[in-house]
């Protein structure tokens, strides 16, 4: 059965597999044929076959059931129209979980996990999710995965930890590791364990995530627990495990506040943020960022403090340098999924909620081909208490994603009404609908807003195709969105003046080719467009980067957006 939140409009990209047992989702990717693929677990029912027999002792009969349910990795695939394509449980002996899913060249995947009883499980699929083997690994001992990281020749990096051995004969343990020990393992694209190692102090150390630099060598996060502190550990290795430096950090302003690693990533200047939980003295937990170079230089570090206890789980870049981070944020009644938009310098620009009454979750994000962002979680109906698993779609603002079966229908039509003029490289059609104008002709001059008379002969041809192909098409536009920009270097006399004036430099670019192209429209199409169009101003929120800095020229511009119902 297939629910959406209570809240949800029904054209909200939100779906919710409610089973029977307990389910969640823990990671998400984006498939080549641009469906989205979410692995974690779902409890599965055997039934025995019914077999008579008459038990004297209590224990006997809890062992003849042990088997009759538990956990298995399960797979879930959606389309763009948020319908469910593939919903598939392993088939393993043990009962298991899956932490972490990678996509292969291949359009198939490796799926990450451990089984209930300690060991780990490396498993490569098909892109029909289908089993072409699975590598059950790990010491004799207690193992857990946390993460499963893609590396740059195509193989993958388990990350984890293992209760300590004291077997003298196992040479894979140092004497002095403790409780339990950072546990790395790296496999060949083919599934060949290349090496696995443990690292650790005599404290108690746990491997969280791992990232790998553009050299080559490996980022590790982890923590190192002893008597009431936690501290954050960073480690950098060779592409072979050894050990090049490790570095603990703790907080210096307030010793006392316990930290928690969530997530590392590599930024596209190639340096690293690390996401973390600080609890403070009244254990309320709030969220930090820290972002430092390769040669453990900290450039940034940030507190995120919100009104309620909150923390991060995952976190990514986009192409423009903005960052989106999920989690979750608890209120005194229940826990809710969180989104954070953050800009280059990690200053929170938006922050969204959702979720219904009880425990909802967000574990994981992947950015989509279009720039809108895939999340996995856990939802929670109301009155339950068996969690769902989780996908939602979201806009780079952290609005909720639409779904529609007409977008990629859209796209193709407006791709090839306007060949020519993409072909001569004048606009860019997006596949969320946006229309930028990329002809140096078709920019504004520096605090310029009346049109030329190149944007006006461009713009009756641009409109006399759109539009109509719009009206026609009607019953399924929602909003026609004409967005005015500018870029950053004018109006310079103080921050607030500065962004006041760029903004009504922005309504009126917009307004201009509003005006100009609603004049020259028949009068049905005009009354069509009263009801549809929108005309807004961002100022220079939304400028032009090329190469981490603000293309001027390119950022004065104006665009469009078709919102389809």
């Amino acid at each position: 059965m297939f629910t959406s939140l209570v809240y949800a409009k029904t054209t909200d990209f939100s779906v919710i597999v409610d089973r029977p047992f307990d389910s969640a989702l823990f990671d998400v990717t984006e498939d080549y044929d641009r469906t989205i693929t979410a692995v974690g677990f779902a409890n599965e029912y055997k039934a025995n076959s019914y077999i008579s027999k008459t038990y004297t002792n209590a224990f006997d009969y809890l062992a003849s059931q042990s088997a009759t349910y538990g956990s298995q990795m399960h797979l879930l695939k959606v389309n763009n129209d948020a319908k469910v394509l593939l919903s598939k449980s392993a088939n393993l002996t043990k009962f298991n979980k899956a932490v972490a899913v990678v996509k292969t060249p291949s359009n198939g995947y490796f799926i990450g996990g451990y089984t209930m009883d300690g060991s780990l499980i490396v498993a490569k699929l098909d892109a029909n999710a289908n089993l072409l083997y699975a590598r059950v690994f790990g010491t004799k001992n207690y193992d857990r995965m946390s993460n499963l990281v893609l590396m740059s020749d195509g193989g993958v990096l388990s990350v984890g930890f293992s209760i300590t051995s004291r077997d003298t004969r196992d040479g894979m343990f140092e004497t002095g590791l403790g409780n339990n020990d950072i546990y790395l393992t790296r496999f060949s694209k083919d599934g060949r364990i290349l090496w696995s190692k443990k690292y650790g102090t005599k404290h108690d150390d746990r491997g969280i995530d791992a990232v790998e630099a553009i050299d080559g060598t490996i980022l590790v996060i982890t923590t190192t627990s002893y008597e009431k502190n936690r501290d954050v550990t960073i480690m950098r290795i060779t592409e072979n495990g050894n050990k090049m430096w490790l570095k603990h950090y703790k907080d210096q302003k307030n010793p006392e506040d316990l930290i928690v690693p969530r997530k590392i990533i590599r930024l596209r200047d190639n340096n690293f943020i690390i996401a973390l939980s600080q609890y403070n003295s009244m254990q309320k937990e709030h969220i930090r960022f820290i972002k430092f170079d390769l040669y453990q230089n900290i450039m940034l570090d940030k507190e995120i403090f919100t009104t309620y206890p909150s923390s991060i789980t995952d976190i990514k870049e986009f192409s423009n340098g903005k960052l989106m981070a999920v989690g979750y944020v608890k209120d005194s009644f229940n826990t809710d999924g969180l989104v954070l938009v953050l800009d280059s310098n990690l200053v929170l620009l938006n922050q969204e909620h959702y979720g219904d009454e009880n425990y909802d979750v967000f574990k994981s994000l992947t950015i989509l081909h279009n720039s809108q962002v895939a999340v996995a979680g856990i939802h929670t109906n109301n009155n339950s208490q068996e969690s769902n698993m989780w996908i939602v779609k979201l806009n780079p603002d952290a609005s909720m994603a639409q779904k529609s079966t007409n977008v990629g229908r859209f796209y193709d039509k407006l791709i090839l009404l306007f060949k020519s003029e993409i072909e001569s490289k004048k606009i860019l059609i997006k596949e969320d609908l946006s229309i930028e104008f990329t002809d140096k002709n078709l920019y504004f001059g520096i605090s310029e807003y009346k049109l030329t008379k190149k944007q006006k002969s461009f713009l009756e041809n641009f409109s006399d195709k759109l539009l109509p192909f719009l009206y026609k098409n009607k019953e399924f536009v929602k909003t026609l969105e004409i967005s005015g920009h500018t870029s950053s270097e004018w109006g310079m006399s103080g921050f607030s003046e500065s962004y006041l004036n760029n903004s009504k430099l922005s309504l009126n670019r917009s307004y201009s080719v509003l005006s100009y192209i609603f004049k020259n429209e028949s009068k049905n199409i005009q009354k069509w467009l009263t009801e549809v169009v929108k005309g807004s101003g961002y100022s220079y929120s939304k400028h032009v980067n090329f190469n981490n800095t603000e293309d001027r020229k390119k950022s004065r511009r104006v665009s469009f957006k078709i919102i389809l119902k």
